[in-house]
């Protein structure tokens, strides 16, 4: 079993926005034959607290869009690791260094990754941001 389209999709929206507030290493995984509460994990960071809840706000607008609300929000006051849960995708943003210490793409690297089709935009963004930094 794999991830539903409609869990891609989303995911993809959600990656598109992150890239449109400068996150960094954007990666989405597909959990659904690991575990049952989510089809999608999209993981993306940032470098400052400020940055991760600018981030987030992001994905919420863009999601609101698309008629999509969260179930559940985790970590917004600490903006160091912020979870968004649409149920069959569960967002993290976190804080780089939070992000380098939990790793949670390799505690999911069994898990096949997800073509979010950011393209060169989202990319180069990432690189000129972290290149300033």
């Amino acid at each position: 079993m794999t991830a539903s389209e409609s869990s891609v999709t989303t995911a993809r929206h959600a990656a598109r926005a992150a890239a449109d507030k400068i996150a960094q290493n954007i990666v989405a995984l597909d959990v659904s034959e690991r575990l049952a509460l989510a089809d999608v994990f999209l993981i993306a960071s940032a470098p400052s607290e400020r940055q991760v809840n600018a981030i987030v706000d992001g994905i919420e607008e863009e999601l609101i869009k698309q008629d999509l609300r969260p179930v559940r929000r985790e970590g917004r006051s600490a903006g160091r690791w912020v979870l968004l849960d649409y149920a069959d995708v569960v967002i993290h943003v976190q804080h780089e260094e939070d992000r380098v210490f939990y790793a949670l793409e390799r505690l999911w690297k069994d898990c096949p990754v997800v073509d979010l089709q950011l393209g060169d935009d989202a990319s180069a963004k990432a690189a000129v941001t972290a290149e300033q930094e």
